[in-house]
């Protein structure tokens, strides 16, 4: 009979080699960047049993800002530490390496408003991945957790490994349609964001919904109707949609 470590080990190898087959569905000619994104965060948080999980991705002028985020909390904390420009997250972009703490409250005064945030927040662990590309790194994927802990050398390879698919992701998706430089892909997917972050606020503030719920409208129409989420944060931001 089986045993059941075998088992267990069997079932954690077929959801990650699902949550990879999934990823690589996507990436075809005319994929949808920021949607990839965010089902990959949601994938992150699922494979390494994570409470929330956020992508930050730098600019040309090297500030990061956030892209994708599985919830409004994990967004709140990583655009704490974009303003601050302190924080495990940010440390990770500027190293290149990845960053664990497993315990944020032991962090003393390392970073204050982020250790702050963080309990205010109920996450008590963080992990961060390098985005990176011919040794340049261009932002970091972030993981956060309500409870202490370090993460496995597994859970770091998975880790490393969703946030290099996000890489590819990102500049892929502008070299597929023009020639390019790395600076015009990353501010193409920031504008991107912003055109979304917009149309969240305007969907939130009609419909008097949350902004996790107004992106999850936006994303629903835009899979329903095999559009892009920007060209759907268009519509709804030039009025001719209502979600």
């Amino acid at each position: 009979m089986e045993s059941m470590d075998s088992m267990q080990s069997t079932t954690r190898a077929s959801r990650v080699s699902a949550a990879f087959v999934r990823i690589a569905d996507t990436l075809v000619d005319d994929y949808d960047v920021l949607d990839l994104l965010h089902t990959l965060v949601e994938q992150t948080v699922d494979l390494l049993d994570a409470t929330a999980a956020g992508l930050m991705l730098a600019g040309p002028d090297g500030v990061l800002q956030v892209l994708a985020s599985t919830s409004e909390e994990s967004h709140l904390i990583e655009a704490l530490q974009q303003e601050s420009g302190m924080g495990p997250c940010v440390e990770c972009y500027v190293t290149g390496v990845p960053v664990t703490i497993r315990d944020i409250a032991g962090t003393g005064d390392r970073w204050p408003a982020f250790r702050n945030e963080a309990a205010t927040l109920g996450y008590q662990s963080v992990h961060a991945f390098p985005l990176r590309v011919r040794g340049r790194t261009i932002g970091a994927m972030n993981l956060f957790r309500t409870d202490t802990g370090e993460l496995s050398e597994e859970d770091i390879a998975i880790g490393q490994a969703l946030a290099d698919v996000a890489t590819i992701s990102i500049l892929q998706e502008r070299t597929i349609k023009e020639s390019a430089t790395v600076n015009d892909q990353l501010q193409h997917a920031l504008n991107s964001r912003i055109l979304i972050e917009q149309a969240k606020g305007m969907i939130s503030h009609i419909s008097a919904v949350t902004t996790d719920e107004a992106f999850k409208r936006l994303r629903a129409h835009a899979r329903s109707h095999h559009t892009s989420l920007v060209a759907t944060a268009e519509a709804v931001l030039g009025r001719t949609l209502t979600l």
